[in-house]
Formats: structure tokens, C-alpha cells, sequence
């Protein structure tokens, strides 16, 4: 019984490994963002959340703050949905994340699909985000076309990439409910973050950059 009680005792001490994140306001009309699109960035970060089982944990900041900083770029980088850049925020390692919200610099197919379908265009927007902030926390590409965490550089159909999420919406607040992330997605979140068994989490720091790929 001493020992059920030591464990059990033992969780209750453990904490969650909290990311303080700052999400630029849709202000600049260059980057072509949507007000909206805040909302598709917070409902990614609550994706990983609720995939870490209690061991994540995400606070809005001010940017000086922030370990997670989200902005939304303008298109002039053709092809690149999104990039992370490793830094350090009072000596825990976080991440700028550039998300370039505009369909028209990633290609013809990309375009056309999001100009007639809005929710493909959130769908876009939305992965893109969880997977710029997959990196932030620290986890790297794989080569796994079902994970979010895919690279581009491996080629396949970007359309059915994206068009596989976006075919489980009805609506746009389905977003909120449907993660995006495969069981391996969140098997490595898992490994590095599973506080209650394995101790703090130590996120690995990462730059990594999204190219369009066969898409084009």
C-alpha cells in the first residue's frame, strides 16, 4: 500500500514542461494572413497538447517571453510553407517559426485548390502550423508520409498530403477536433516528453525549413 501510495505520490509531483508562445496579429497586409489564422495556430499547439497526455503545456506571453514565437512571413521565399529557427529564451531552447499563410508562392496546384476550397486553404495553414511547431518542440522530419512531420524533400503528392485532412472537415471548427497527427507523430512526442515516467522532457533544437514539393 506504502509503495501504490509513493507512486502515486510521485505523478502527482511530476509537471508538465510548460512553452510560453507568442503569435504575431495579422497586421501586415504583405503577408496576406487571415485574423483567423491565430486561431489556426492556437488550435495546433492545442494538437500537441492534448498528444503529449498532460506532459505539454502552452501559455500565451508577451514576445520577450515567448519560447515558441509565431510569425506570419510574406511570400517572397517561393515554395516554403513554413520554417523554424531554434533559439534560447532564459536558458530553455524555443523557436521562431515563420508560417507563410499565402497559397500563391506554393505553386499552381496548391493555389487553384485553396482559391476554389476554403477549407483546404485552413487545412494548408493549419498543418503547416503544426508542423513548424512540431519542430519547435523539437522533433525532427521523418520519412513517413502519414506523419505531419513528412518532409517535402521526399517526395510525393503535396495535394494528397494535405487533401487527406482536409476531406475529415465538414466545417471549419472541426479543425479544433481533428489533430492531423499520426500515432507515430505522437510516439515521438512521447519520447521526448513523457515527464511521468522518464523524467523532464529535454526537446531536441532544431532549424528546419517546409518546401513545396511535387506539387509545383
Amino acid at each position: 500500500m506504502r509503495t501504490v501510495l509513493l507512486v502515486l505520490a510521485l505523478a502527482a509531483t511530476a509537471t508538465a514542461e510548460t512553452f510560453t508562445y507568442w503569435i504575431e496579429p495579422c497586421t501586415r497586409p504583405e503577408a496576406e494572413c487571415e485574423a483567423s489564422d491565430e486561431q489556426l495556430a492556437e488550435w495546433a499547439l492545442d494538437a500537441w497538447a492534448r498528444a503529449s497526455n498532460g506532459n505539454l503545456d502552452f501559455v500565451r506571453s508577451p514576445l520577450s517571453k515567448a519560447r515558441i514565437r509565431l510569425y506570419w512571413a510574406s511570400t517572397g521565399n517561393r515554395g516554403l510553407y513554413g520554417e523554424a529557427r531554434a533559439i534560447t529564451v532564459d536558458g530553455k531552447p524555443g523557436a521562431e517559426v515563420d508560417i507563410r499563410p499565402s497559397l500563391h508562392a506554393l505553386g499552381h496546384k496548391i493555389e487553384g485548390v485553396g482559391s476554389q476550397d476554403r477549407l483546404f486553404r485552413h487545412t494548408v495553414v493549419y498543418i503547416t502550423c503544426l508542423h513548424e511547431t512540431g519542430h519547435a518542440l523539437g522533433l525532427p522530419h521523418t520519412r513517413a508520409f502519414n506523419d505531419v512531420m513528412y518532409s517535402f524533400e521526399y517526395g510525393g503528392n503535396i495535394l494528397d498530403f494535405f487533401g487527406r485532412y482536409r476531406r475529415k472537415l465538414e466545417t471549419r471548427e472541426d479543425i479544433q477536433k481533428v489533430s492531423g497527427l499520426s500515432s507515430e507523430d505522437e510516439r515521438r512526442l512521447m519520447s521526448i516528453y513523457n515527464v511521468h515516467h522518464t523524467g523532464s522532457g529535454k526537446p531536441r533544437r532544431t532549424t528546419a525549413s517546409t518546401r513545396a514539393g511535387s506539387a509545383q
